[in-house]
């Protein structure tokens, strides 16, 4: 592998990008940025924003005693997503320079006493709502990506995905329970730009089931979970028409309601009804209205929401195009608006200042490597 291809991010490995904006080739260097954000936050603890319900006074422990697995990267999910970094890069660049420092990184952090302690503490009394759904799908994201890895025999690091990604069964097993039991209670889509958004989540869950059916020792419960999500996506969201951009965003977003929404449709719809609906759902020119965000103040960790609003508008404006006939009218203004968020979304992973670096490298990876992409 030559270092100009380091994340390997070309049209050879990813085809379905000739339908997307123009994919760069990264250089390992490039690369680095955002592996070196990750591997500087997996195993920081603080400073630490912890989700804790604390039932009595023995609950009163630090990050690493309660998650030991994901106790880094300022939170639980932060953390889920910067482990899911490392996998998805080492995946992709197993011979790059900080190979071994992240294979490492995850070895430390997917050992199975840890993931077993993440797995009671995801079952403990008073956590029903605990990383629902951010953080979960994000949790499905990185197992869907360990059992994609081990599942190529030929891929470098196959055996160490496999072994994490037996590892990871327990939590991962819990999460698939803990969603199962709350989404059919939910009477209605969260609409927000952040994490209590549905349909963000609902995207990845549908990934991570796609991927598992293909597994013959956990395809019956990815198959049912799938039925399950993608019933509820198409309940939530079938009837919506004219999503309003011209709302978007809130001063702290770092999700699109409008185009999360169309991108998880068109992984709940078939493709041929995904382009008539998408059809409705962004009227006219109404995709004139999404503008990249500016971000005032980096330092701040809530305003600093605004430079992954960029990131991830653009991985999920070109999973969109993905999933469009090649003629679709909405094709110019989708790829014109992806390629305009990419810049301005790439531009800002510096890791200057830790409120965005400790998150905003996933968005970029998942960005980058074309991880979201119909295939």
């Amino acid at each position: 592998m030559t270092r100009t291809v380091a994340l390997a991010v070309t049209l050879a490995v990813f085809p379905s990008l000739a339908r997307a904006a123009a994919a760069p080739t990264l250089s390992e260097a490039e690369a680095s940025r955002f592996v070196e954000l990750a591997l500087s936050c997996v195993a920081r603890e603080y400073p630490n924003k912890i989700s804790h319900v604390m039932n009595g006074d023995a609950d009163a422990r630090p990050p690493r005693e309660l998650t030991p697995a994901f106790f880094g990267c300022y939170d639980w999910h932060s953390s889920v997503h910067g482990h899911w970094l490392l996998a998805r890069l080492l995946r992709l660049s197993p011979s790059a320079s900080w190979a071994g420092r992240a294979r490492s990184a995850l070895a430390v952090s997917l050992a199975p006493e840890k993931i077993a302690i993440e797995a009671r503490y995801l079952e403990g009394d008073g956590r029903s709502s605990f990383e629902r759904p951010y953080g979960l799908a994000w949790l499905l994201c990185l197992a869907g990506e360990l059992r994609e890895w081990a599942a190529d025999p030929k891929s470098a690091g196959a055996a160490d995905a496999a072994q994490w990604s037996k590892a990871l069964r327990p939590l991962e097993a819990a999460t698939i329970k803990r969603l199962s039991f709350w989404l059919p209670k939910l009477s209605f889509p969260v609409r927000s730009g952040e994490h209590s958004q549905t349909a963000f989540a609902l995207g990845l869950v549908l990934d991570w089931a796609r991927a598992a059916a293909m597994d013959a020792q956990v395809k019956d419960e990815a198959r049912a979970f799938e039925t399950l999500v993608r019933a509820r996506t198409r309940a939530f969201y079938e009837r919506d028409r004219a999503c309003p951009l011209v709302y978007e965003p809130s001063g702290e977003d770092f999700l699109s309601p409008c185009v999360a929404e169309a991108d998880a449709m068109r992984r709940a719809m078939p493709a041929s009804d995904f382009a008539v609906w998408i059809d409705r759902f962004f009227p006219g020119d109404a995709l004139a209205a999404l503008k990249p965000a500016v971000v005032s103040d980096p330092s701040d960790p809530k305003l600093a929401h605004l430079d992954g609003l960029n990131l991830s508008r653009a991985f999920m404006l070109e999973g969109i195009v993905s999933g469009l006939p090649a003629k679709h009218r909405l094709l110019p203004a989708l790829r014109a608006s992806a390629e305009e968020h990419r810049r301005a979304g790439l531009k800002a992973v510096t890791g200057e200042h830790y409120e965005g670096g400790h998150w905003l490298g996933s968005f970029a990876a998942y960005l980058v490597s074309g991880r979201g992409l119909a295939k």
